[in-house]
């Protein structure tokens, strides 16, 4: 029995349920504060262009199933009240935000998702099934609720909804990948290794932040960093160096600073999601298929070895031998 099986059928304890719903609340919860760090305003309502809890929902319903649904509606309950006073059409917000995770889930273990994601198939299921497709339910419902409330005019709901729709695919397409491939990621051994994934990680951090605050068009530069990530340690390397990435363009976005300076809030959220979604897909889609290949090397070299040894045990043998 692997340790995923173990785990799971631990949480399917109520108490260990009960522990689960909790730190899924709590989770979700603390990085929605930090996501309001970097909220804008559009058309009068607040929206984050990286919603991180939507990618620790799907993660944790991946990793414990769908018992801990409640844990994902009361961080969405504890969000909307430290925004404002909680309010009974708020509850349609809440169905909207626990829906989505719920859908995505559903979806990938439809196709079979692997959360290591070892192959291409899992790449690319977790971009579409688990981001962008479940998605426009929590954007929908939200932005609907929010016109239907009053909160927000008719004229303002497709720019509320794209921005919404964004922030919250972004959070499963940056935050997701970090969660799962947590368990699996080692220390190397190899001390040469080490220092070139620290450099690997200040380089990004730093590259991130001198081309979001010059005034020049260098944000493309992030994308050679990304691909060292990803061709050298796969998706223990690009998931975390996208996460940095994106935290430091929002930041510049929201201070409208470099390449972001001197444009409507249209146009930078139009940018900046061009960015961190083409950063997340070659980041998670490249390591993706380097770890695909990866493994059928290994299952090749495995073959033929067993292949020599056969031969071996079958070739005839000389006399004297």
């Amino acid at each position: 029995m692997s340790d995923a099986v173990v785990r799971t059928e631990e949480w399917r304890r109520p108490a260990g349920t009960l522990l689960g719903i909790l730190g899924v609340a709590a989770a979700y919860y603390a990085t929605g504060r930090i996501g309001l760090l970097l909220r804008v305003v559009v058309e009068g309502a607040e929206v984050t262009p990286l919603w991180l809890p939507t990618g620790i929902a799907v993660a944790a319903l991946l990793w414990f199933g769908p018992r801990i649904w409640p844990g994902i509606a009361l961080g969405t309950y504890l969000v909307i009240e430290h925004l404002s006073s909680f309010r009974i059409e708020d509850l349609g917000i809440v169905l909207g935000n626990t829906l989505a995770p719920l859908c995505a889930y559903l979806l990938l273990r439809r196709v079979g998702f692997h959360t290591e994601i070892d192959r291409l198939r899992d790449g690319l299921a977790l971009v579409f099934l688990g981001g962008l497709v479940p998605m426009l339910i929590s954007a929908s419902i939200g932005t609907g609720v929010l016109v239907a409330t009053g909160d927000l005019a008719p004229s303002g709901f497709w720019p509320v909804w794209s921005a919404w729709w964004a922030g919250d695919a972004m959070g499963v397409l940056v935050a997701t990948p970090v969660l799962l491939v947590l368990p699996t990621v080692r220390m190397p051994e190899d001390a040469y290794r080490v220092a070139e994934a620290v450099a690997l990680g200040v380089a990004t951090g730093l590259g991130a932040f001198m081309a979001s605050r010059s005034s020049l068009s260098l944000l493309f530069l992030v994308f050679p960093l990304l691909i060292w990530a990803a061709v050298r340690f796969q998706l223990a390397g690009s998931a975390p160096c996208v996460l940095i990435m994106s935290v430091v363009v929002i930041s510049a976005a929201t201070d409208q600073a470099g390449p972001f300076a001197d444009h409507t809030l249209f146009e930078i959220m139009v940018n900046l999601q061009a960015l961190n979604g083409s950063a997340a897909l070659t980041a998670l889609l490249l390591s993706a298929m380097v770890t695909e290949q990866n493994n059928i090397r290994l299952k090749i070299e495995q073959v033929c070895e067993d292949l020599a040894e056969v031969v071996e045990r079958l070739a005839p043998r000389r006399p004297g031998d």
